[in-house]
């Protein structure tokens, strides 16, 4: 919308310029008076602004109340989703604590790992929502601490181990959206690696690395993998958005991305952080 008012306001005074240097050859050819050339002068103007008025009444007027409409519906359901999401969780821990047989805490680990994919969605929807109503301001963090926490956080689902080596770096983005960049990386290393392996996240002359020793991408997944809803194995069970959020994360970010992979063997992802680290 605001490139949209930036365009038509540069159309609108090219135009009135080229209006105006239209009326002064007028002049200087018919040798018309001062007055003449000011009344024409104003008459043009008062047609640019009526005609002005009526596109933004006809084009940009009706768009931002759509906008407006869409913006609030989707905070609305934003809202609404929390609630079950909170509620399958509470629901779930309950359950697994009244349960003794390995069939049916099999059942509720599943229910819960749903309830973690839908939360993650969840989180990434309103954070880019957020993202478009308002620019999200940029924070100085320390990646190591960061790094960690996110970390831990996928730890708790007793799957994969890692091994980080990444020292304290102070930088300065968008906090939110790199905690779910780092998520999704993470989140698509276990996704295509065995249950008990190894994923590395290291940190060497301003390349953040996350490697996994999983299934590897070929040649034709490489060049369709920042595609959205683009999924290298049908079988996994995922939406197929994660690394498209990453890309356009990391070019909002100024931050260079490369995938390096050889199926069969592993994949890696180095995120060039020089532009964001702090001075």
């Amino acid at each position: 919308m605001r490139q949209e008012l930036i365009f038509a306001t540069v159309i609108f005074f090219v135009t009135i310029f080229i209006l105006f240097s239209f009326i002064g050859s007028l002049v200087n050819t018919w040798e018309v008076s001062d007055v003449t050339f000011f009344v024409a002068g104003a008459m043009v103007l008062l047609v640019t602004l009526l005609w002005a008025y009526v596109l933004y009444a006809l084009i940009f007027a009706p768009k931002k109340r759509m906008e407006d409409k869409l913006s609030s519906l989707m905070r609305d359901i934003i809202h609404e989703l929390n609630i079950p999401l909170a509620t399958i969780k509470a629901n779930s821990e309950m359950l697994k604590r009244n349960l003794d047989d390995e069939k049916s805490l099999k059942r509720v680990d599943r229910i819960e790992g749903a309830s973690r994919r839908l939360k993650r969605l969840y989180d990434e929807l309103n954070y880019g929502i957020n993202k478009e109503i308002a620019p999200v301001d940029k924070e100085s963090f320390d990646l190591k601490e960061l790094i960690e926490q996110r970390v831990e956080i996928f730890k708790d689902q007793k799957r994969n181990s890692f091994i980080v080596h990444v020292d304290t770096l102070s930088v300065i983005a968008d906090k939110i959206g790199f905690e779910q960049m780092i998520d999704n990386i993470i989140s698509n290393a276990m996704k295509y690696s065995n249950a008990g392996s190894v994923i590395e996240i290291s940190l060497h002359d301003d390349i953040l690395a996350i490697k996994d020793y999983g299934i590897g991408m070929s040649e034709i997944d490489l060049v369709r993998v920042h595609e959205r809803y683009y999924q290298s194995d049908d079988r996994k069970q995922g939406e197929g958005i994660g690394l498209s959020l990453v890309t356009d994360y990391c070019k909002d970010e100024n931050i260079d991305i490369k995938i390096h992979s050889k199926e069969g063997e592993c994949t890696q992802i180095s995120l060039d952080i020089s532009k964001i680290k702090e001075a």
